[in-house]
């Protein structure tokens, strides 16, 4: 089977880069990374305002999906420019409400949806930005949990992922159908990550090669080594090997895929990091340079919603 995405597809692809260049995320990103959200809010209402938020949700409930592929394109995009904030989470928490339906989703879909709230889903013990969010919600076994604050925030190599342990808060709901719903919100947020590691993948690979031919070493452009060429070409393999394991299990949403996919993806993009550090240098190490927002993040995504073993273990097991 060959999949291509379709016009409208590929607009929509286009219109968020151009809204996204114009944004200037790298100092958004350092804006955020210091603790001022104004700007990261502020670019959170027009990334909203494209529709990408409420893809997630059934237009049912407020939103226009569920639209896994065009999320796909959508959570690539922001990827390709670093956009930061919860943007998994959001999605992940507005899947998982969605999917349970009463007072919560009630409460929080539709401001979610039009990007007026922002939320966090806790990933194992950690909630990312939650000092950032509107909302920070925790599932411990089948209860579904609405915490009311969060521990110190611990350092991560991403300064713009701030992390830390949400506390106390009331319970929405309980029962099989919240552990049911989280389930369903652990796949969307791995297809998420996974479209945010290709893009950010793709964007590390476009600035090396840049690099590569600008940079002079022994009179000639360094891109012009074999070792170079190498360590290029294998990211590029990578890359082009995960893309379509991301749009597949867009396609598919099946457990398995979605598995998959994360795994591909984020050891793609962590490859396209490595390589954008090696050969840029010393110069790659300098937080100055704008590069190191996308280097920092690419561990932070491999890792998160599961990494690489655990989703081959969940592969294996299914």
């Amino acid at each position: 089977m060959r999949f291509l995405l379709d016009d409208e597809q590929r607009q929509f692809a286009t219109s968020l880069d151009e809204m996204l260049s114009a944004a200037g995320t790298p100092g958004v990103a350092r804006s955020w990374a210091a603790g001022d959200f104004g700007p990261g809010r502020a670019l959170w209402a027009r990334i909203a305002d494209s529709g990408v938020f409420a893809l997630a949700i059934p237009e049912a409930q407020g939103g226009l999906g569920p639209l896994p592929v065009e999320l796909t394109v959508a959570y690539e995009a922001l990827g390709r420019h670093a956009v930061p904030g919860p943007l998994v989470e959001t999605a992940a928490a507005g899947a998982l409400l969605a999917r349970l339906g009463g007072e919560p989703a009630a409460a929080w879909l539709h401001p979610l949806a039009e990007g007026k709230a922002v939320a966090t889903l806790a990933d194992g013990p950690y909630a990312l930005d939650a000092d950032a969010a509107d909302a920070v919600f925790v599932v411990e076994g089948e209860t579904l949990r609405l915490a009311d604050g969060a521990g110190p925030v611990q350092p991560t190599l991403d300064p713009a992922r701030q992390l830390s342990r949400p506390r106390g808060g009331a319970v929405p709901a309980d029962g099989p159908a919240v552990t049911a719903a989280y389930a369903h919100a652990v796949g969307l947020a791995r297809l998420s990550a996974a479209a945010q590691a290709l893009g950010l993948g793709r964007a590390l690979l476009t600035q090396t090669v840049a690099y590569a031919k600008e940079r002079r070493q022994f009179g000639t452009e360094i891109g012009s080594f074999q070792v170079i060429k190498h360590r290029l070409a294998d990211t590029l393999i990578a890359l082009e090997f995960a893309q379509p394991l991301v749009y597949g299990a867009a396609v598919t949403m099946a457990d398995r895929d979605l598995a998959a996919a994360k795994a591909a993806a984020g050891e793609a993009g962590y490859l396209a990091a490595r390589t954008a550090l090696q050969v840029h240098g010393a110069i790659g190490y300098t937080e100055e340079l704008d590069l190191s927002l996308w280097i920092r993040k690419a561990r932070a995504l491999r890792d998160a919603w599961g990494t690489p073993a655990h989703c081959r273990a969940a592969i294996a097991a299914a």
